[in-house]
């Protein structure tokens, strides 16, 4: 197996960045969304309606399975033989953001059930917060890869 994953290394790095920058796109835009949804629309209005279409097609068929595709090309980056030297720190660094973004996705994901059921409690202004928590993930996952600090 690990003689398979060395051979099919350069698609599964290709495949792993295409899915980040997929995910990435959705984590940064459904945050947006809420705050407009948030501060423009009405309740109960045709707009409402498009806004929740928009969001929830967004979710479902951009953004989970983009995550699910990071998460699988990643753990086959991860089993790659010589790819990771788990006696390092930057690995743990950066899984630790991964699974922060993980997280984030599922925030997401609640807050996008709240705006489905008319239930959001939240103002434009903790959106637009938010919307600041996977960037500055993404910076700690792509210094940890490039840079490698430690």
């Amino acid at each position: 197996m690990s003689d398979f994953l060395a051979q099919i290394y350069p698609w599964t790095k290709s495949l792993h960045v295409i899915s980040v920058i997929s995910w990435m796109a959705g984590l940064f835009y459904l945050p947006r969304l809420f705050v407009h949804h948030t501060e423009k629309v009405q309740i109960g209005s045709e707009t409402d309606a498009l806004f929740k279409m928009m969001e929830r097609k967004l979710f479902r068929l951009i953004m989970n399975p983009a995550m699910i595709s990071t998460w699988v090309f990643g753990l086959a980056l991860v089993f790659t033989p010589g790819i990771v030297d788990w006696s390092d720190v930057w690995p743990w660094v950066k899984a630790g953001a991964v699974l922060g973004m993980t997280g984030f996705h599922h925030w997401l994901q609640a807050r996008l059930g709240e705006f489905a059921a008319g239930k959001n409690t939240r103002t434009g202004r903790t959106y637009r917060l938010m919307n600041e928590v996977p960037t500055v993930l993404m910076i700690a996952i792509v210094v940890m890869v490039i840079a490698r600090p430690f």
